[in-house]
């Protein structure tokens, strides 16, 4: 099975990181204080009450075999769908698919999950809160005209205790697959008198493009409970995923693991950083596997053992990875990187902050990792922004952006514009 990439893009985010830096975050109080971070910079998200793009926090593109680019964000309470046929220059009306307010989940690292299927249906995956505690429930919703029309929003699961960040793909044969971070091995331990810090990394697979679900399967019983999972492609079947796993002593490091219908693989490592945390991050990382099956991860840590945002790959299913290597300068603000796999072109972006500006730069690897191009800017702005995705489309690279100041921007990074 052989998946098309997808963002997906996931704790949170420690006192010691600018909002404006890092786009939607929450100062950590213990475990699972999620109030607002206080101060306001520049590039904090500005009131905005209209449900449109231009008021957009959160913009999630996924790029059809036809060219067509199909958008999903949250803004004002409501989750919006529109199709545009010029990469992002002009769309289509947007449809508004689901209207829940503020227990919307609607931060950057828990977006809405878009994907269209061969024969032009679309599905989407979004959480809300169903209450004050933070408990959230995933709802799914499909479309079999290509998007004109949509079904009501139906639960992922039922009776379920708290289901988060949900991150998607689609495979060559229409297959969904969806993970997301999953809380009821939580609450059955605090039921039963004992404190479990933490979520669990759950799964399930759709054969009838989001119909039915198969059972949901746990693939981490302990991992961080704020921060998204990233999915790639596994250039040999299922899917590969990276997620920041709690390992023992309370550690919170990443992890990657092989994932197809028939189970989950081994919990793989990327790193040894140490950090010792019960906070949330709320700084997922990102993942892209090569043609070559060679496995790209970057991250964000506040390690013992390194502090920042890095890099690294594995040549062998994540038995070992190569030693990180920092991305960006040591002592500049750097957050939001993510990664793209095209063959074994690789592409990585991540977000840069000098106190007033935020900066997209972009490095290109064409030999699988091997050597990588220094790094370029390629988009700025000075206000709040979005994470920087990438998508493609045949050979075509693209940078999606979404910025509060100039608007929702489709980049193209390689050859003629």
């Amino acid at each position: 099975m052989t998946y098309k990439s997808f963002p997906s893009f996931s704790c949170h985010f420690l006192g010691a990181f600018l909002l404006g830096v890092f786009g939607f975050i929450g100062l950590a109080q213990a475990q699972m204080n999620h109030s607002s971070m206080a101060g306001a910079l520049s590039s904090k998200p500005q009131a905005c009450e209209g449900f449109g793009l231009d008021c957009a926090n959160a913009a999630t593109p996924f790029l059809t075999k036809e060219g067509r680019l199909l958008l999903a964000w949250t803004s004002g309470g409501k989750l919006s769908v529109a199709q545009s046929a010029d990469l992002g220059k002009t769309f289509t009306s947007p449809i508004v698919v689901a209207e829940l307010g503020k227990s919307l989940d609607a931060g950057s690292d828990a977006r809405p999950q878009i994907v269209s299927d061969s024969k032009g249906n679309v599905f989407l995956a979004y959480a809300f809160f169903k209450d004050g505690n933070w408990n959230a429930q995933i709802n799914t919703i499909r479309s079999s005209d290509g998007g004109l029309s949509f079904t009501a929003p139906t639960p992922l699961i039922k009776n379920g205790s708290s289901e988060r960040f949900p991150s998607m793909v689609i495979g060559e044969n229409n297959s969904i697959f969806l993970t997301w971070i999953d809380k009821r091995i939580v609450a059955d331990a605090k039921k039963s008198g004992n404190a479990r810090l933490g979520g669990s990394i759950a799964y399930s697979f759709s054969n009838d493009f989001g119909k039915t679900f198969q059972p949901e399967k746990i693939a981490n019983e302990q991992s961080c409970e704020c921060c998204r999972i990233g999915s790639s492609i596994d250039p040999k079947g299922g899917v590969a995923i990276v997620y920041r796993a709690i390992f023992p002593g309370g550690i919170r490091d990443h992890a990657t693991q092989f994932i197809s219908e028939s189970g989950s693989g081994k919990i793989q490592r990327v790193s040894k950083d140490e950090w010792k945390t019960d906070a949330c991050p709320h700084h997922g990382p990102a993942i892209a596997v090569s043609s070559a099956g060679k496995i790209h991860v970057a991250w964000f840590t506040q390690g013992a053992a390194r502090s920042g945002v890095f890099y690294a790959n594995s040549i062998n299913q994540g038995e070992a990875y190569s030693s990180p290597t920092r991305i960006g300068g040591e002592h500049e603000n750097v957050s939001r990187p993510y990664l793209l796999a095209l063959n074994k072109s690789i592409w990585l972006v991540w977000k840069g902050f000098d106190g007033a500006k935020t900066f997209v730069y972009l490095k290109q690897s064409p030999d699988d990792g091997v050597t990588w191009s220094q790094p370029t800017l390629i988009a700025q702005t000075s206000a709040y922004s979005d994470h920087p995705l990438l998508i493609s489309h045949g050979d075509d690279v693209f940078l999606s952006w979404l910025t509060r100041a100039d608007g929702y921007q489709v980049i193209k990074l390689n050859g003629k514009s």
